[in-house]
């Protein structure tokens, strides 16, 4: 009894209402059958706890998967009958609520002045609490009030005190949403990954810097853009500070080079800086494919340089690092603007100057939304319908003649010019195969002003792989007395290794999730444990990688299998007969086709301790 979309979407929607609560929508997909709860759990996924879930969007989540009806009827009757008015609180939010309860009683006659007092101190308190919980799970104040949240907060607690809700007392297995674990594989990715970055920065002279993941909210409400203010996980601090996790590197780095021109007194004896980094930076954003809410993003800037050339540098190192991963110009491409022809674009167009930064925005999404869109939100901003239309027909050029042949007479051609040149020069560098003149290429940041770039994937399949451009008055807005030439991009992690996966470009000893050591020592018995422990230590003290066996085998097919696991090249016994004579046994583990049996059957060499690390050297090199 096969049913498509339209079919559970009829059954979800049989009250007509076109949404379904959070709560219910939630334990549907939990109870529905595999290949169904698989589509509508990467759908909830995208929702913010607490908000309504659109019958729409339930049915384009699980369009083409056919499953059994009479299956889906039983998951509404069963999730209708768990769902309710709770929500998941932490642990701390149900003590924080028994606190503030605990501080104050309601007596039943006039209050007197302390206990007039309490009660105003826990209406407060309360009201604070109230609206952090609204904050944390994104829940609108009008659909959730005070008073319903403390029941939900009621009804949670008598669950886990009654036993009726073990999972919710049980610890979350999964990391927060947007989020990720690294394990060893996944690690050793990521370091072979950033390896290369860090040998791209050096080779180009750049000197790596880091700085604290927590940061002054202000340095990025300042003038980094509207977008990225609303994405920041930002909070306030216990010394009342407004902080957050940084979003991005680049306003870091402004503070960073204006607290050492301050201590070096004249700009002239820093510049130019040419520093990278790979930081962790933090946006809440919906989560997609190449997309989290953390992410490791490689930074190269160059603080102190005019001309494009800092810019041919700088898209140098990227195509080098491409290059170094076997991507070629085939496979991505690098499209090139000018916030400067926008600029005055959007100024002969007759938008006012503060203005610009938000049409920017606007028109960054012209990929994303479509020009219908861009003009709709356009004419929000009250940009007049003739000038939007001007700034459109500006973004669908072509070629760099057919932007220049738009802005003659209108605009100063130096911007168009500009580009000309790094194209040309870029024919020098030998990359000019990966640049393309995209005129709608304008980067979401406010601080943008000149140069800007985009990385792209040519079949389409991934969001921007990297992007930057020149700003060169962040330095001013931050409180420099002069404007400083920067230009920089951003690079990272999550997009790169998926287009690494889809291009089958990931290097094939990632694919093996053994660790990998020289040796693995292994005592006869426990009696034996401290000689083997200065067999490793002699071994680690030579230059090798050694890993110990803990527990004495009583079988030495196991100790062998166990080696095998770790990846050992070599097993060193240490047996009663030859630890008498000051020797142990090594066995060569790096044949092929031999099982941990087979392997223990090997008689290995006896070696003198006082000769093991010179022959180990020798044989090994």
């Amino acid at each position: 009894m096969g049913a498509d979309a339209s079919k559970v979407k009829q059954l979800i929607d049989k009250k007509g209402s076109g949404e379904l609560d959070y709560k219910l929508a939630s334990a549907l997909v939990n109870n529905l059958p595999k290949k169904l709860s698989a589509a509508g759990k990467k759908l909830l996924e995208s929702i913010p706890q607490g908000k309504p879930v659109t019958v729409e969007a339930i049915f384009k989540a699980f369009e083409g998967v056919k499953v059994d009806i009479r299956n889906v009827s039983a998951a509404i009757k069963k999730s209708e009958a768990s769902s309710g008015p709770k929500l998941d609180f932490t642990a701390d939010e149900v003590k924080k609520s028994a606190e503030i309860e605990a501080m104050a009683e309601r007596p039943k006659g006039r209050p007197t002045p302390e206990q007039a007092a309490a009660l105003k101190k826990q209406k407060g308190a309360k009201s604070v609490f109230y609206q952090a919980v609204r904050q944390r799970l994104k829940l609108e104040k009008k659909e959730w009030s005070d008073k319903k949240i403390q029941k939900s907060i009621d009804a949670f607690k008598k669950s886990l005190e009654e036993g009726k809700d073990v999972k919710k007392a049980a610890i979350i297995l999964e990391p927060p949403s947007g989020t990720r674990d690294f394990y060893p594989r996944e690690y050793a990715v990521q370091r072979w990954l950033f390896s290369k970055m860090r040998s791209v920065g050096v080779a180009f002279g750049f000197q790596e810097y880091d700085a604290p993941v927590l940061e002054h909210a202000e340095l990025y409400k300042r003038k980094a853009g509207e977008e990225i203010t609303q994405q920041m996980y930002n909070f306030i601090d216990k010394e009342g500070a407004e902080v957050t996790l940084r979003p991005e590197m680049t306003p870091t780095l402004a503070r960073m080079v204006l607290r050492q021109m301050d201590e070096a007194g004249e700009i002239r004896d820093l510049l130019p800086l040419k520093w990278f980094s790979i930081p962790q930076c933090w946006r809440f954003e919906t989560t997609q494919r190449g997309r989290k809410r953390e992410h490791y993003q490689w930074n190269m800037d160059i603080v102190g340089i005019k001309g494009v050339a800092a810019e041919l540098e700088l898209l140098a190192a990227i195509t080098t690092f491409f290059k170094s991963l076997g991507i070629t110009s085939k496979d991505v491409g690098i499209k090139i603007n000018s916030r400067k022809v926008l600029g005055a674009i959007v100024q002969a167009a007759g938008v006012p100057k503060d203005m610009f930064a938000p049409v920017c925005v606007i028109i960054d999404k012209l990929d994303k939304i479509g020009p219908e869109c861009v003009t709709a939100e356009l004419l929000e901003k009250q940009v007049p319908k003739e000038s939007a239309s001007m700034i459109l027909k500006a973004m669908e050029c072509k070629s760099i003649q057919q932007l220049a042949d738009l802005c003659e007479g209108k605009v100063d051609m130096g911007a168009v010019e500009e580009l000309k040149s790094l194209f040309n020069d870029a024919k020098s560098y030998g990359f000019s195969d990966f640049l393309i003149f995209d005129a709608s290429v304008v980067r979401g940041l406010a601080y943008y002003t000149g140069i800007v770039f985009e990385c792209f994937d040519r079949r389409g399949e991934l969001r921007a792989i990297c992007g930057g451009g020149r700003y060169d008055r962040l330095m001013s807005l931050y409180g420099s007395q002069k404007e400083v030439p920067c230009v920089g991009f951003g690079f990272g992690d999550c997009v790169i290794v998926e287009l690494l996966k889809e291009l089958k470009l990931m290097p094939k000893v990632l694919h093996d999730t053994r660790r990998q050591v020289d040796f693995v020592v292994a005592p006869f018995n426990s009696a034996l444990f401290g000689p083997a422990c200065s067999v490793a230590g002699l071994l680690r003290e030579g230059g090798f990688t050694v890993d110990m066996l803990q527990e004495p085998q009583k079988k030495v097919a196991k100790a062998f299998s166990y080696a095998d696991r770790a990846g050992a090249k070599r097993i060193v016994l240490v047996a009663p007969s030859e630890w008498e004579n000051k020797s142990v046994t090594v066995k060569d583990l790096r044949v092929e086709g031999l099982s941990a049996h087979d392997k223990a059957k090997n008689k290995g060499e006896i070696i003198p301790l006082t000769e093991l690390v010179d022959r180990m050297k020798k044989d090994m090199s």
